[in-house]
């Protein structure tokens, strides 16, 4: 069965048509859950983890990492639920976790600003100048907050493998159209695209676990076996050494997790503070 993403704009009908696509093709539907589920595992305010994932970064997240912990949890989260596939989620951030699996369908709904503006108002009471400011305010932060964590935008359509507009299309037409798509044998899971993706959510659980000890950890999962690169500086062997076996019980406490390698990569500075040409981990 497959797993369908819905990127959707404020307003613009996609939560009703992600409902729907579950309804019909008898799929689970999850949006909030995720940050429910990530802030009862990692003990974090839930209000944490909703800022991180719909504010865009400001200037000193970008500088220190500020948000970085708090997407790694929730894509370790999101990740987890879809492994099991046969499920519907509509929110943020859907395609660029699931990117290179390829039984994934990744849905981008779209509504004119007009039948944006009117909803805003009805549902708000507000003034169309008020409503014209939210929307056009939520627009510029979802596409900032993709923009400067993944440098991509969200509203280029080539991310997509459906771009729906509400308006000749209606909801239940889209609805159809999506649970057609779905059906098809290039969106089915088989062993190959599930193991990836099993694959990328171990990756997920583990940078998660190394966040706060090494939030640069390159990691690589392959049924189970784990391999983690960190950036390390020129230590004594005997220091270097209990480093990466205290990294290597992080890794290995992670469920899931059969065999653990940790490689240290040494970081080769200039006396001024430049990376050395060639060295490992140059970025």
């Amino acid at each position: 069965m497959a797993i369908i993403t819905i990127s959707r704009g404020s307003y613009s009908k996609g939560k009703e048509v992600a409902a729907q696509v579950a309804e019909k093709l008898g799929y689970r539907c999850i949006a909030r859950e995720v940050i429910l589920d990530a802030s009862k595992e990692f003990n974090i305010p839930e209000i944490r983890l909703v800022r991180a994932i719909h504010d865009a970064p400001s200037i000193l997240d970008r500088l220190t990492g500020g948000k970085g912990k708090y997407i790694a949890l929730f894509r370790s989260a999101l990740l987890k639920q879809l492994r099991s596939d046969n499920v519907v989620y509509h929110g943020l951030a859907g395609h660029f976790f699931l990117s290179g699996v390829k039984h994934a369908l990744k849905i981008r709904i779209i509504a004119g600003m007009e039948e944006r503006i009117k909803t805003e108002m009805e549902r708000e009471k507000v003034s169309r100048e008020e409503a014209m400011r939210v929307l056009t305010n939520d627009d510029e932060e979802r596409r900032k907050w993709s923009r400067n964590l993944y440098g991509i935008d969200t509203a280029d359509p080539s991310l997509y493998d459906l771009v729906i507009h509400i308006r000749d299309i209606t909801v239940d037409n889209a609805v159809s159209l999506i649970s057609r798509v779905a059906t098809l044998d290039r969106f089915q899971a088989t062993a190959e695209s599930q193991k990836f993706l099993e694959d990328l959510s171990l990756e997920a659980d583990v940078r998660a676990a190394l966040f706060d000890f090494k939030p640069d950890a390159e990691v690589k999962a392959d049924s189970g076996r784990v391999q983690v690169g960190v950036k390390l500086p020129s230590l004594p062997m005997g220091e270097e050494q209990v480093l990466v076996e205290e990294l290597r019980k992080v890794v290995q406490a992670v469920p899931g997790v059969t065999e653990v390698d940790v490689k240290p990569l040494h970081v080769i500075k200039w006396s001024d503070g430049r990376l050395f040409p060639g060295a490992p981990g140059k970025s």
